[in-house]
């Protein structure tokens, strides 16, 4: 049976008001065309829908049992429609992020305060991960997009930008001031108590690689949930830790000692990545856009 959606709607807007001039201001047609679409609808389905009364008109048996699936189908296409919508003009919808603590605090901070000035009906959605973790839900589908810092392993279907490198350095509390007069080797550093990232995360496996290359065991006496959580443990004294530059800026750094080295800290980089197969809504592409504009590279 091939009938027309038009039908069904039109049927639902009687149905709804029980009236017919009613349903017809409602669509927008005149009555004529209304009453002429009822008949249509009546005939190929081979069965009467209403009854006219006195006040408009009432369903029949059948039009009661069609009425009941048509109402769900109608009122489902039309929310659908006024989302839609709503999305195209950037008057609703949500952006799902998936970002690590550095790279929410390095770069992703001032880009969301400037999408919500521009887009401020559109909500986030904001994850805080760990690199693997953030990369897991993008490529799941929990998130529109990811903004992490590398290295992120294997990012085959995705595709990335880069934003900004992060250049990190050695700190420690008062305890270790001392150290800070000097210049010390990764040799002379492993001696202390060292604070990194849990060994799941991919700054373990990069500080890791980079002691070996230099010769020196990579073992921390403690290891850190995330990454805010190194500097009030250095402060503390309870070790030496690497952080961002961008980590001390704006904070209170009184009882941080920042140490130099004879060897450079690794540069790592914060990039972007979405799934490359599926496209974005179109606010989660103003926030693309938005993050590539501010792009520090």
């Amino acid at each position: 049976m091939n009938i027309s959606f038009d039908y069904y709607r039109v049927f639902y807007y009687v149905a709804k008001y029980k009236n017919i001039t009613l349903a017809s201001n409602a669509l927008n047609y005149n009555q004529p065309n209304v009453t002429r679409t009822i008949k249509n609808l009546e005939g190929a389905l081979g069965c009467t829908l209403f009854v006219r009364t006195n006040r408009g008109v009432t369903l029949t048996a059948e039009g009661e049992k069609l009425y009941e699936h048509i109402r769900i189908a109608v009122e489902h296409i039309e929310m659908a429609e006024t989302e839609i919508e709503g999305e195209r003009s950037l008057q609703s919808g949500i952006v799902s992020v998936g970002a690590t603590e550095v790279a929410l605090r390095c770069f992703l901070l001032p880009v969301l305060n400037e999408f919500r000035c521009k887009y401020p009906s559109i909500r986030l959605n904001i994850s805080n991960n760990t690199t693997l973790q953030a990369i897991a839900s993008l490529k799941s589908g929990l998130v529109d997009m990811a903004v992490v810092t590398t290295p992120t392993g294997e990012m085959k279907d995705l595709k990335y930008v880069l934003l900004k490198d992060v250049h990190e350095i050695a700190v420690c509390g008062d305890a270790f001031h001392d150290l800070a007069e000097k210049t010390l080797s990764l040799g002379e550093l492993a001696a202390y108590p060292i604070i990194s990232l849990g060994r799941k995360a991919k700054t373990y496996e990069m500080y890791q690689n980079w002691f070996a290359e230099n010769n020196v065991e990579f073992s921390p006496d403690i290891e850190a949930a995330t990454a805010d959580q190194i500097l009030p443990m250095v402060k503390n004294n309870l070790g030496i830790g690497f952080v961002p530059e961008e980590f001390l800026k704006g904070e209170d750094i009184s009882g941080i000692h920042c140490l130099k080295l004879v060897e450079n800290t690794p540069v790592r980089s914060i990039v972007i990545l979405r799934r490359r197969e599926c496209s974005l809504s179109i606010a989660a592409q103003k926030m693309w856009e938005i993050c590539q504009e501010n792009t520090w590279i």
